[in-house]
């Protein structure tokens, strides 16, 4: 979500930025009643709705047309003085408006330009790392270098250097949103828009930190020297607590998470894919082999599956180690499952109750459906 100082609201009403109260009232009721989401179909058009009432519940309002004017400016004394205390911060030197244009470099560059308050803990990080059979044997000392939301040094990760504690939007009061008034388009009726300010949360940030922009936490590249144990397999983690992002306001950050993945313990897509193949046509080629009623194209049929799954886990490569193996299984026998679903519908349906070319029709629609590789 955009923040209120990335929208240009007197462009989305199309009005000069000194228009009247009365031009800004007829611009919005104008576009509204094009956009209504009663009146215009269009797949955009809610968004665009939502977008006129945000711009109209600012700009109509003279109070928060003065602000948004102030924090468009970049002035950071703009609104201060007599009008500060109106707006709760108690006269602080950055009342009314502080700028959130400032430009940093990559490293020192707030992920948003916003003064809402919203304190959430950091997301962890995935890093996969992929070794050798003989790497993961012995043990891996790896130095990494990545790019994470980092806590911001100057303001201890709070946001704000002057203010600990946030302050109550006084954009929408608290209530996290604006409402508009619909009564004069439409004759009845209003409409709430999330506040632009605090972006739905009523608090925001006093004097928001120039060096994160109040969000608490920079954009950074980190290195990391990661020790894998001697003795890792595939699948396995390592875990570097408190390593991955930082939490905006003052929240915990996450981990860096490594995968390991190890080539030679890992069944491939094609290894896979013939072992499921294998696996199904088991079930059919013992069908065959007992002599049941009319088994022979069946125990065919399970034969040449048999035969190409092991061909191409074979051209694939086999690697007789225990973790492959145990895949290996796991795979064959998911595979035997849906092979013995489809034998006992065939050996049902051999039976006489349809003929010949409707059960290999069926036999193949079912194969299909039910080789179909699962996601890991």
């Amino acid at each position: 979500m955009a923040s209120m100082t990335d929208k240009d609201y007197y462009a989305i009403l199309e009005v000069d930025e000194g228009a009247s109260t009365d031009e800004i009232r007829r611009a919005f009721q104008q576009k509204a009643r094009k956009l209504h989401p009663d009146v215009n179909k269009e797949p955009d058009a809610e968004e665009r709705f939502k977008e006129v009432s945000e711009a109209y519940a600012v700009l109509s309002d003279e109070g928060k047309r003065k602000r948004y004017n102030a924090m468009r400016s970049g002035a950071p004394f703009a609104g201060a003085g007599s009008s500060a205390a109106g707006y709760g911060y108690g006269g602080s030197p950055f009342d009314g408006g502080f700028p959130f244009g400032t430009t940093q470099s990559w490293s020192w560059s707030s992920e948003r330009n916003s003064r809402s308050y919203r304190p959430r803990a950091g997301a962890d990080i995935t890093y996969v790392l992929d070794l050798d059979g003989e790497s993961a044997a012995k043990g891996v000392r790896r130095g990494i270098t990545y790019q994470r939301y980092a806590t911001c040094e100057a303001c201890a990760g709070m946001g704000s250097v002057e203010h600990v504690e946030p302050t109550t939007c006084p954009t929408c009061g608290g209530a996290g949103h604006i409402r508009v008034d619909l009564a004069s388009i439409f004759g009845v009726g209003y409409f709430d828009v999330t506040c632009p300010e605090c972006e739905g949360t009523g608090q925001i940030v006093a004097d928001p930190c120039v060096s994160c922009g109040g969000s608490g936490r920079v954009l950074t590249a980190t290195e990391l020297v990661l020790e894998v144990p001697a003795h890792a397999h595939d699948g396995d983690v390592v875990r570097a607590k408190g390593k991955g992002n930082a939490g905006t306001n003052g929240r915990e950050s996450g981990d860096f998470v490594c995968e390991i993945h190890v080539a030679e313990e890992r069944l491939s897509r094609e290894q896979e894919g013939g072992i499921r193949l294998a696996g199904v046509g088991i079930p059919m080629l013992l069908l065959g082999l007992i002599g049941a009623q009319r088994s022979g194209v069946t125990a065919i049929i399970g034969a040449v599956m048999v035969a190409v799954g092991l061909a191409i886990t074979i051209r694939c490569g086999v690697h007789p180690n225990m973790r492959w193996l145990r895949s290996a299984g796991a795979a064959l026998v998911g595979g035997a499952v849906s092979g013995i679903v489809i034998t006992l519908l065939l050996s049902f349906l051999i039976s006489g109750i349809f003929a010949y070319p409707v059960s290999f029709l069926i036999l193949l629609i079912l194969f299909f459906i039910l080789s179909v590789r699962r996601p890991r």
